[in-house]
C-alpha cells in the first residue's frame, strides 16, 4: 500500500529540525558538492531519518539510490516524500524476500561509486558477482554483523575495496548502540504487547554495546535482568554493573521477556524452548533474523497464530506458550519507529562524512576494513556539543606542554 505523501514530507521535516549536525553538513555540502557526477547506492533502514542523510548526500551533488536494509522497517511514508524529491527509493513495508533481494541487486546494477551499507548485504551482492567493482571506491558500514562480514572478507584476502567501519567509531557504539537501541528496544517491545516491565525477569543476550544499553534500560523500568554471555570479559563486566550471570539454558525457564542482541546466529532455539517459561515474550534487536530459530521453534510447535500486530504466539505441545515479536527481525524498528532522532543525527553525520572520506581518498586506501579517521569523529561529537547547548574546557598551554613532555617520555 502507497505511502501518504503529506505525512511522509511531515516526518521527514520532523526528523531534519532534530537532525541539526547532519543538517550543518548538509549545508557544507550543497556548498563544496563533493559528490559532484558521483552514484551512491546505500541500504538502509527506510524511514524518515535515512530520507534526511539521502538528502544530505543529494545536495552534495550525488545520484542517491536507496533501498531497504529490512523487510519490516520501510516507513512507506517516508519513501513516498523520497520519491517525491525525485530520489530512486526501492522499499515496501513487510516485502517479499524476492522483492526485497532485487531491490538490493538494483543497489548494485546503478553500478555505485560509493557505497552505504548497514549488515553488509550490498557489499555480500558485489563480491558475489563484482559487476562495476573497477570504479567502486569503497563503502562504508553501519552495523556489528557487518562489520564482521566485511573483517571476514578481509581476513581471506577477497575485499576488493576500502570499507570503513562507521558501527566502531566513538560517535557510534558509544551513543547509537547503547542509548540507540536501548530506547528503541523497548520502545519497540512496548508498541508490540502493552505490558509492563516493572518486576519481570528479562534476560539479554549479549553485553556488547547495544547490549549494555538494553539492560540498562530493563532495569531502569524495574526488570530483573539477567545477561548471557559467550566473552569472558563482558560477562564479569555485567556482572559488576549488577546483573546475574549466566548460561541461556539457566536463564529461560526463569524469563518473562528475552531480548537478543548479538549478532550471531541460534541464540535461542530448541533446547531452550524445551525448557522456556510458558508465556515467554522473544524479542531480537539483533541485525539479522536468526537469533532466535523461528524454524525450531515452529518445528516444536502444535500451532502458532497472530495475536495482535507483531506478536506471533506459538503453542508448545505440552501447553506453553510463546511470544515472539516483529517474526524476529529487527523489533525496534519492526513495531518501533527505530533509534531516536537526535541519536541517527550523530550516527548518519558519522556515515555522510566517512562517505565524503571514500569518495575522495578511497581509490589510494588499501583493500581493507579501515577505522572512521579520528578528526571525524572529533567532528561529530563538537557539532553535537553545539546542539546540545554544552560548552567544555580547553586545556591550558601547560597542560598541553604537561601532555606532550609525557607522551614524548622527557
Amino acid at each position: 500500500m502507497p505511502g501518504d505523501l503529506s505525512r511522509g514530507q511531515q516526518k521527514v521535516a520532523w526528523a531534519r529540525s532534530h537532525m541539526p549536525v547532519l543538517e550543518g553538513i548538509r549545508r557544507r555540502f550543497e556548498a563544496e558538492r563533493p559528490f559532484e557526477n558521483l552514484v551512491v547506492s546505500m541500504v538502509l533502514h527506510v524511514e524518515a531519518k535515512t530520507a534526511a542523510l539521502a538528502l544530505a548526500m543529494r545536495a552534495g551533488g550525488a545520484e542517491v539510490h536507496l533501498a531497504a536494509g529490512n523487510p519490516l522497517s520501510t516507513d512507506d511514508d517516508a519513501v513516498a516524500a523520497l520519491r517525491a524529491e525525485g530520489i530512486d527509493t526501492r522499499a515496501v513495508k513487510g516485502e517479499s524476500t524476492a522483492d526485497y533481494r532485487a531491490a538490493i541487486l538494483a543497489m548494485r546494477d546503478a553500478n555505485p561509486h560509493v557505497v552505504i551499507d548497514d549488515g553488509a548485504d550490498l557489499v555480500a551482492l558485489i563480491h558475489s558477482d563484482p559487476k562495476g567493482v573497477n570504479r567502486l571506491r569503497g563503502s562504508t558500514e553501519e552495523t556489528t554483523t557487518g562489520v564482521t562480514r566485511l573483517r571476514a572478507l578481509e581476513n581471506e584476502g577477497k575485499l576488493r575495496f576500502a570499507a570503513i567501519d562507521v558501527n566502531d567509531a566513538e560517535m557510534k557504539h558509544l551513543f547509537d548502540n547503547r542509548y540507540g537501541t536501548g530506547q528503541s528496544t523497548i520502545d519497540g517491545i512496548s508498541a508490540a504487547t502493552n505490558l509492563l516491565i516493572a518486576g519481570k525477569v528479562a534476560v539479554v543476550a549479549g553485553y556488547g554495546w547495544c547490549g549494555r544499553g538494553v539492560a540498562s534500560r530493563l532495569k531502569g523500568m524495574g526488570a530483573d535482568v539477567i545477561v548471557t554471555e559467550v566473552d569472558p570479559v563482558c560477562a564479569l563486566e555485567a556482572r559488576m554493573d549488577g546483573y546475574r550471570v549466566m548460561p541461556m539454558l539457566d536463564a529461560v525457564p526463569q524469563a518473562d521477556i528475552i531480548v537478543t542482541v548479538t549478532g550471531t546466529t541460534g541464540v535461542v532455539r530448541g533446547e531452550h524452548f524445551r525448557v522456556i517459561k510458558d508465556g515467554c515474550i522473544l524479542a531480537n534487536s539483533g541485525h539479522f533474523d536468526v537469533e532466535v530459530a523461528r524454524n525450531e521453534l515452529e518445528g516444536m510447535s502444535v500451532g502458532h497464530h497472530t495475536v495482535r500486530p507483531n506478536v506471533d504466539q506459538y503453542d508448545l505441545p505440552d501447553g506453553r506458550k510463546v511470544y515472539l515479536l516483529g517474526e524476529g527481525r529487527l523489533i525496534n524498528l519492526a513495531a518501533g519507529q527505530g533509534h531516536p532522532v537526535e541519536i541517527m543525527d550523530l550516527s548518519f553525520a558519522l556515515q555522510a562524512l566517512s562517505a565524503e572520506h571514500i569518495a575522495k581518498h578511497g581509490l589510494s586506501m588499501a583493500h581493507r576494513v579501515h577505522p572512521v579517521p579520528r578528526e571525524i569523529d572529533r567532528a561529530v561529537a563538537r557539532a553535537a556539543l553545539v546542539a546540545f547547548g554544552v560548552a567544555i574546557d580547553i586545556p591550558t598551554e601547560a597542560q598541553r606542554h604537561y601532555r606532550q613532555s609525557w607522551n614524548s617520555g622527557t
